[in-house]
């Protein structure tokens, strides 16, 4: 109601003092508002478009405009943006049938002449009074203005000087009657100052058209201060450089175009002294608001080239051309246009840095502008030379300088893992968002391999490589970005083929990682067997007393009588045995151990950490395999020297070796099980996995370091049957420990059982002899079985009933494991619920 009101005073003045016709007036105008005057219960599109169609043939009987019409018709039903497609038909055909008033309303006084006039205007009559209801005839609007400036005693400025002051203003310089205000803080100007004059005056209207032209040269004075400051600035980036050079092509067409402005203004004036010109009878001159028209598109570029002077104050390279590219979303066309052309221009450099590190693997980037980013301590570490694929370890040790013990060398040495995954940094900030991070991280690994195969691998092939990515594409620019997609898939497929061909082909990494799976985790069963049964009487004494050389010797005697003699030179100058450090009073199966070498580059993939892994492994499959040979060797006895423990009078040794052979029977089980689940279950599946996707070559490096992590760490969780609650990961692992340590002491016991058996029988032999008047031996009188009989036999039970509480402890835990496979080795382990049954 309140704009309702204010239209009515508007445009009847007489409303303005008198409220009851205004209030008629408002009366009125809602209920024409609210009516349905002017509509149609027709709403056939159809039915519309016809009449119009007709009313077209009346007026042009030629059929052209019918025609278009019928076209443009067609054209707006098929656009499914408009939803009132009728209310427009019919809204253009009532204008097309309205007649054109005769009539000026009475409350607009009519400024413009008769048509047809053509002689001057009268002259103005003071006397005569100016009103709504007596409105002159034939005078201009100039002519009624000029005679009310007249009136009022002071005249408007000329226009003349006005556009010289507006075109310096354009140009950020203050003018005459127009200034600029000095800011107080780091912005040139940013108020505008009108000079009073008691000659002249200046309207509102113009004072509004001033400010609106000023804004242009307000923008211009902080783009051009800005390109000033970087120009003096040092380390400013390259892409903050093509950025200026950009603003400065833009800020010398705008030189050009107030230039051709200033002449045509000189033109126009023909004398000094302008004061009588009438510039508003002018059809070619320049004015103040054919200058405002002039300087539209200007207003928005400067706009838009303020943003972007604003926004990269705090902004760098990538980050830059982001902010930028944040402004390529808009849909005003003129924005979005101006916006790409800017990008196209500033991301040259990054496209120039992008090039070069996507097919020759080398980051150029002096100004930090890159995504891709080298790390300050690694910057000048070079990679090491690595040793010959087929010879013999370098002289400096290869990669890590090792040709002898890692212990024997002095200082610490550099792993080609660190170097691959910490020189070269991805910074998702610095990304620009018409890359993607997917395509980003494909550039970030493609650069790196390319890197990597040049100074790691030293590929004397490389020559050829950058040949295949230098024919996948051309120039890399903004305004190709499906052409810079495929570029960078199809430089990213060539880098990480050639990069695994190198790994598997050159330095047969398939090969040292099945040697780790045969001999790291004891899949050469028989070469195990070997090195078991050579070792145990040498393992079995304390651990100081033991010498490498001797252990060495005997890894080289087990290789020789095994079928390890087979595989690659290569492997098996690798392998070597070793004794970890050792406290007082252990033995040598505490402290041997396998050691595989690896040098650069495989020890990128092969790092210390997974070696370590591998170490852990083999520790404990190395004591289930020692437990499982004892208990194999001591079933061995018990079953070959059954017939000499009957001959021994008495049913208690019976009973007890029943026993015995019952509980070495479910020790034999648990230890068997365990073996087969970890070299079955886990070993061999965790193996065909790892295979499989070195069968595919796909992906990167850092997809083949995170297939071989995901293969170690799926066999470190399930073989050492680590769990996943904090603080009790190790658990079961510990008391899978104490049922070894348990299962050794059991056979220890035994064993005295087994050699009182032995004793107590010869005892008996010799006795029965001696009745018969045979001489067998020395004489040793009468003997009775030592009185140590029950201590034994008080062990092997404790031992026994010990072993059962700690697998049913076992077992239960694995029964309620989050991992599937643990779960089932608990099934297996107590199958038909035998130790469930057992406790009940």
């Amino acid at each position: 109601m309140a704009s309702l009101e204010a239209l009515v005073s508007s445009l009847v003045p007489q409303a303005r003092h008198d409220q009851a016709l205004r209030e008629d007036l408002q009366a009125h105008a809602s209920e024409i508002l609210n009516s349905h005057i002017g509509q149609v219960s027709e709403s056939d599109v159809g039915y519309i478009a016809d009449s119009i169609k007709r009313h077209l043939l009346q007026t042009s009987p030629n059929g052209v405009p019918a025609l278009r019409f019928a076209n443009l018709v067609s054209r707006l039903l098929e656009q499914p943006v408009l939803s009132r497609k009728h209310a427009s038909l019919q809204f253009l055909y009532s204008l097309a049938g309205s007649a054109q008033p005769s009539v000026v309303p009475i409350s607009l006084p009519s400024l413009a002449p008769p048509p047809g006039v053509q002689q001057s205007p009268a002259p103005f009559t003071p006397t005569e009074p100016v009103s709504a209801s007596n409105p002159p005839r034939g005078k201009s609007r100039a002519d009624i203005l000029r005679e009310y400036r007249s009136k009022t005693g002071r005249p408007q400025l000329p226009e003349h000087l006005l556009l010289r002051d507006t075109l310096y203003l354009l140009q950020g310089i203050s003018g005459k009657y127009i200034s600029f205000l000095p800011a107080n803080g780091s912005e040139p100007a940013t108020q505008l100052s009108f000079r009073e004059d008691s000659k002249y005056s200046i309207s509102a209207p113009c004072r509004t058209l001033v400010h609106r032209l000023a804004e242009v040269g307000h923008l211009y004075v902080r783009v051009d201060t800005f390109i000033r400051e970087r120009e003096g600035k040092a380390g400013v980036g390259m892409i903050e450089q093509s950025l200026c050079h950009h603003l400065q092509t833009q800020l010398t067409e705008y030189y050009r175009l107030i230039a051709v402005l200033e002449s045509q203004m000189a033109g126009r004036r023909s004398t000094e002294d302008s004061d009588n010109l009438d510039f508003s009878q002018d059809e070619s001159g320049l004015t103040l608001k054919r200058l405002d028209v002039w300087i539209q598109e200007w207003r928005l570029r400067m706009r838009m080239m303020s943003v972007c002077v604003e926004g990269s104050r705090d902004a760098h390279g990538g980050a830059l051309v982001n902010l930028i590219r944040g402004y390529a979303d808009n849909g005003d066309p003129f924005v979005r246009k101006f916006t790409d052309q800017l990008l196209e221009e500033v991301s040259k450099p990054f496209f120039v840095i992008l090039h070069k590190w996507l097919f020759s693997g080398e980051l150029n980037d002096p100004f930090s502008e890159f995504f891709v980013a080298v790390n300050p301590e690694l910057a000048h570490v070079q990679y090491l030379p690595q040793s010959s694929p087929s010879g013999q370890l370098s002289g400096d040790g290869g990669f890590a300088g090792l040709t002898g013990d890692a212990e024997d060398l002095p200082g610490d040495r550099e792993g080609g893992l660190k170097l691959w995954e910490g020189k070269y940094q991805f910074q998702k900030d610095m990304l620009p968002l018409f890359v993607g991070e997917t395509f980003g991280r494909k550039i970030f690994s493609t650069g790196k391999s390319l890197n990597f195969i040049r100074y790691n691998c030293q590929d004397s092939d490389w020559v050829v490589t950058r040949e295949k990515l230098s024919n996948t594409g051309g120039t890399l620019k903004y305004s190709d970005i499906a052409g810079l997609e495929r570029s960078i898939d199809a430089a990213y497929q060539i880098a990480s083929r050639r990069l695994f061909d190198i790994f598997f082909e050159k330095y047969g990494l398939l090969d040292h990682l099945q040697a780790l799976k045969n001999y790291m985790l004891l899949g050469h069963g028989d070469f195990v067997d070997q090195l078991m049964d050579t070792l145990a009487p040498s393992l079995a004494r304390p651990a100081n007393t033991l010498y490498r050389h001797n252990l060495t010797a005997t890894l080289e005697a087990a290789i020789q009588s095994s079928s390890a003699q087979n595989d690659p030179p290569d492997v098996l100058r690798r392998l070597d045995a070793r004794m970890l450090e050792y406290s007082h009073g252990e033995i040598g199966w505490d402290v041997f151990t396998l050691e595989y070498k690896v040098d650069a580059p495989i020890d990128t993939v092969l790092d210390p950490e997974a070696m370590m892994k591998y170490l852990k492994l083999f520790n404990h499959l190395w004591k289930i395999k020692r437990v499982e040979s004892t208990l194999s060797q001591g079933w061995m006895r018990i079953a070959g020297g059954a017939r000499t423990f009957l001959r021994v009078p008495g049913k208690y040794l019976n009973f007890e070796w029943h026993q015995v052979r019952i509980v070495m029977a479910e020790m034999i089980h648990f230890i068997r099980q365990m073996e087969a689940y970890c070299q079955l279950e886990v070993i061999e599946c965790s193996w065909k996995t790892l295979v499989e996707f070195v069968q595919k070559k796909e992906g990167d490096l850092d997809a083949l370091i995170q297939a071989h992590r995901q293969f170690l760490g799926r066999m470190v969780k399930k073989v050492l049957l680590l769990s996943t609650k904090s603080g009790r990961e190790e658990n079961i692992l510990n008391q899978v420990r104490e049922v070894f340590t348990i299962i050794l002491q059991f056979r220890e016991a035994t064993d005295d059982f087994y050699n009182y058996s032995l004793s107590e029988s010869a005892r008996r032999d010799a006795e029965r002899d001696e009745a018969r008047g045979v001489f067998t031996g020395i004489q040793r009188g009468s003997q009775h079985p030592p009185a140590h009989l029950p201590d034994i036999l008080g062990r092997i039970r404790d031992y026994s009933s010990t072993f059962s509480e700690k697998a049913q402890i076992i077992v239960h835990a694995l029964q309620s494991h989050s991992d599937l496979d643990c779960r089932f080795l608990g099934i297996r382990l107590s199958f038909s619920d035998f130790y469930k049954t057992k406790k009940d």
